[in-house]
């Protein structure tokens, strides 16, 4: 039989081996070279790689302590997977109560918050209401001045009318002054306060807007969380969110959170507290600039009403005194008169005296004496001529007297026809428009 070379080997072995299994065993058959050889070519086929007895007995005793470890160490692992499952629901239970119970706090915050920004949104706006109602009685006491302040000045040009000597700087044009100056006063003022109004205005508005920003916010944040308390393990819309988790960077605190809306309720206070003075402010500044025009208006009317008396006075004496002027120019007339018809009866008496004068100048020689006669007709001659230049002379005086009748005559119907011209503008012109005055209401800005 020719020589062979006959290598047999293990089959290899699975990859997980038991922990107690004994290793694997190659055997080599060397080829027979020699004489030396122990066994035979017959033997050659049951030489093979085997286990020994103690192997055997090894690996099954490995096999039963393997078995028992497992079963322990699964045994334990049921119970603690039992007991972890347990602690874990119990773990699972409270936490989501707590969490639960702590979304409900944050709703009762929430819902105090909410309510808070609520009630201040609601007073902003009955006080924006409020102020509004306000500017708009400031904006008609604003239209209502315009009819004072024109009469004013309406008042002042028309007694600019006036005629010299009434053309005076007299106490009704003073008070007339204080009123347009008032009126025009009273005007800046009304627009500074409307000015003011409304951008007190703007301020509750804005404040307004942000506590409602605010609000809406916390409504959708409390619908959210109210959502989150109805959730329960058995609810179907939930569902995975892995990154839920984690927190935003822009997140707040609840401190911050706490502070932001207390800032908005702090603001929206003061602007509606502010709001309020301002409302005051005005009531008092148009109950005030009201009673001022309507005092100013009063003291005017009885400066016309005094005005007007005096003027009156002074017409019905310049009548009294015109009508006895008159009849003194009429006597005075008379006088005249009389005076010249006095001169004209002296003339035949001169005559006949200086005739006589005359005729007896025209006695003859011894004739020509200066008797008794001559010294009484030259005495009458005289005394005539001193009687004319006498009456002349008054006669002089009476002329002049009656032209200056004549001229006091004039002066006191020019000064009943500026008189009269005065009553006219302050009665009819200036009384009567200033019978359109407004009222007290309607400068208050209530009309």
């Amino acid at each position: 039989m020719a020589q062979t070379d006959v290598l047999l080997t293990r089959e290899p072995a699975p990859q997980t081996v038991p922990v107690c299994e004994l290793p694997r065993k190659e055997y080599d058959v060397a080829r027979n070279t020699g004489a030396c050889t122990s066994a035979g070519l017959a033997t050659a086929g049951f030489r093979t790689a085997k286990y020994l007895v103690d192997e055997w007995f090894q690996n099954c005793y490995a096999r039963y302590h393997q078995a028992f470890a497992d079963r322990d160490q699964s045994e334990r692992q049921r119970h603690e997977s039992v007991q972890l499952a347990t602690e874990t629901e119990a773990l699972a239970r409270r936490t989501q109560e707590d969490s639960t119970r702590r979304v409900g706090e944050r709703l009762q915050d929430t819902h105090g918050w909410k309510s808070e920004l609520q009630r201040e949104i609601e007073e902003l706006l009955a006080e924006t209401e409020l102020l509004l109602e306000q500017k708009l009685r400031l904006e008609r006491a604003l239209d209502a001045s315009e009819l004072p302040y024109s009469i004013a000045t309406d008042n002042l040009q028309c007694r600019e009318r006036r005629q010299h000597p009434d053309l005076v700087r007299d106490y009704v044009e003073m008070e007339l002054l204080k009123e347009a100056e008032l009126a025009r006063n009273i005007q800046e003022l009304l627009k500074r306060t409307i000015l003011q109004a409304v951008n007190q205005i703007r301020l509750n508005r804005e404040h307004k807007e942000t506590c409602e920003m605010d609000w809406s916010d916390k409504v959708e944040a409390y619908n959210i969380d109210e959502a989150c308390t109805r959730y329960t393990n058995q609810s179907t819309d939930v569902q995975f969110h892995p990154h839920s988790a984690l927190m935003e960077e822009s997140a707040s605190t609840p401190e911050s959170w706490a502070k932001f809306t207390r800032d908005h309720l702090y603001r929206a206070e003061r602007e509606r507290l502010a709001s309020i003075n301002l409302r005051q402010l005005i009531d008092c500044i148009l109950r005030d600039t009201s009673e001022d025009l309507r005092l100013q208006c009063d003291a005017v009317n009885l400066a016309f009403g005094r005005r007007c008396e005096e003027l009156e006075d002074a017409k019905h004496k310049l009548d009294h005194h015109l009508r006895k002027t008159l009849r003194e120019i009429t006597d005075q007339e008379h006088n005249v008169a009389a005076l010249k018809q006095a001169i004209k009866d002296k003339e035949a008496p001169l005559k006949v005296a200086q005739t006589r004068l005359y005729q007896r100048s025209h006695r003859p020689n011894v004739e020509l004496c200066r008797d008794a006669a001559q010294f009484r007709l030259v005495s009458e001659t005289e005394e005539l001529h001193m009687s004319l230049a006498a009456l002349k002379e008054k006669l002089l005086e009476a002329e002049q007297s009656l032209r200056n009748l004549e001229d006091t005559r004039m002066s006191l119907e020019k000064d009943i026809a500026i008189k009269t011209n005065s009553l006219f503008i302050d009665r009819q012109k200036c009384m009567a428009q200033r019978a359109h005055y407004p009222t007290l209401l309607r400068l208050a800005g209530y009309q």
